[in-house]
């Protein structure tokens, strides 16, 4: 199998250490604030310096550290404990600057917390984080406001704005993931029922040939069993040889099935050594030698064709001359084959007056099957009783530009 592709760096990156770098930023840009750079003005009134307090803020900072610390580590495993620590991160960094609200850097690290809960869990649950978020905005805001503080409305909005910001990138990440792993679903599905019509085609196709064959070869060995011994014994011999090849052809089928890795082209070949165009000449001897004659005619000039386009042309050849064989009644058919220029067509007509479709029960699946076929290769298939008496199956197969 091939490796594995690495995953993308922004997925390599664990959603805790991303919340940890947001964090590092809100707190960079705190300690900026508070500490005074050259050319700037005071923040607070002089002799005010709220960092270096004995004990207010140089504490508040060391609970908002151990907080957004626990919140990153448990996050991927206890997502919302680790929300709520984040939160309280959040509020306990805006108490080191007492400021009037909480801005976007100091809610950088929910913001990024809620958009991972948001992309990895249900909606259910990303939306309890949300509200949880925008309810510790508004409680911050009212306690201010209960202690006859000043609130920055217009940050604390534009920090609720970030909150739904990151629950739709989030929560859009999810839906994204669902609608993908869906697709993939149904490919997977669209693959297998493909893999099991390709299967039922060629047992179909590699069988009922055989079969009929055999029926014909044992009908004929009946009847003269008694009377000639030789013709008899030939018929005999003419049934194990095609029950050999039957048998070794599913040897073969159900070996590549039992293979778990991918066959190399060389042990495809082995495995499953396809026929083609080729081998008409010797389909039509042990056709003839099973008692239904088939006249098989060659046009234009012959050429190497893709696989697949040899593989449908015998096998739409195979399935026409067995239900001439079970079904119509005749003793012989005419296939014709024509190369094209730019197209590969195959026709088969008989006299018989069975109709070499289907059964007497009109519910044969070598039509359905010929009819398939043809239509993976965008080719045309036709088929029916002809006006004079007989059936007729045509295709036309188209050849690709390259090989013209």
């Amino acid at each position: 199998m091939p490796p594995t592709p690495p995953l993308p760096l922004l997925k390599r990156v664990p959603p805790g250490a991303w919340t940890a770098l947001a964090w590092c930023a809100a707190t960079a840009y705190t300690i900026t604030v508070l500490f005074r750079l050259p050319g700037e003005g005071p923040f607070y009134p002089r002799g005010y310096s709220p960092l270096w307090r004995p004990v207010g803020n140089q504490l508040d900072l060391a609970v908002a550290a151990v907080l957004a610390a626990a919140g990153c580590v448990l996050l991927r495993r206890r997502p919302m404990t680790a929300f709520a620590l984040l939160l309280l991160g959040s509020v306990a960094g805006a108490m080191v600057q007492n400021s009037s609200g909480i801005n976007f850097l100091q809610f950088l690290p929910v913001d990024v917390a809620l958009c991972f809960i948001a992309a990895g869990g249900t909606r259910r649950r990303s939306a309890t984080a949300a509200a949880l978020a925008v309810g510790v905005l508004v409680a911050y805001a009212g306690t201010r406001l209960m202690l006859d503080f000043v609130v920055g409305t217009s940050v604390m909005l534009a920090a609720a704005l970030t909150v739904v910001v990151a629950w739709l990138i989030g929560d859009s990440s999810r839906q994204n993931h669902e609608h993908t792993e869906a697709l993939r679903a149904q490919a997977a599905a669209q693959a297998v029922t493909a893999e099991r019509l390709r299967i039922s085609r060629e047992l179909h196709d590699m069988v009922a040939h055989s079969i009929g064959i055999i029926a014909l070869q044992a009908g004929a060995a009946g009847r003269v069993m008694e009377t000639q011994p030789a013709a008899a014994r030939e018929a005999l011999g003419a049934i194990e040889g095609a029950g050999r090849e039957t048998l070794s052809g599913l040897r073969r089928l159900l070996g590549a099935l039992r293979e778990s890795e991918p066959a190399s082209a060389e042990q495809d070949s082995r495995l499953r050594p396809t026929p083609g165009l080729a081998d008409l000449d010797r389909l039509a001897e042990s056709t003839t030698a099973a008692g239904v004659r088939v006249e098989l005619e060659w046009h234009g000039e012959r050429r190497a064709l893709p696989l697949d386009i040899e593989l449908s042309a015998y096998r739409i050849v195979q399935e026409s001359i067995t239900n001439v064989v079970r079904h119509a009644g005749t003793g012989s058919c005419r296939v014709t084959i024509d190369h094209g220029p730019e197209e590969l067509s195959i026709e088969v007509l008989d006299h018989g007056p069975g109709g070499g479709g289907t059964g007497a029960s009109g519910a044969g699946y070598g039509l359905v099957g010929m009819r398939e076929r043809t239509a993976l290769l965008h080719g045309d298939f036709r088929a029916g009783p002809r006006p004079g008496g007989g059936f007729r199956v045509a295709a036309r197969l188209p050849v690709p530009a390259e090989v013209r």
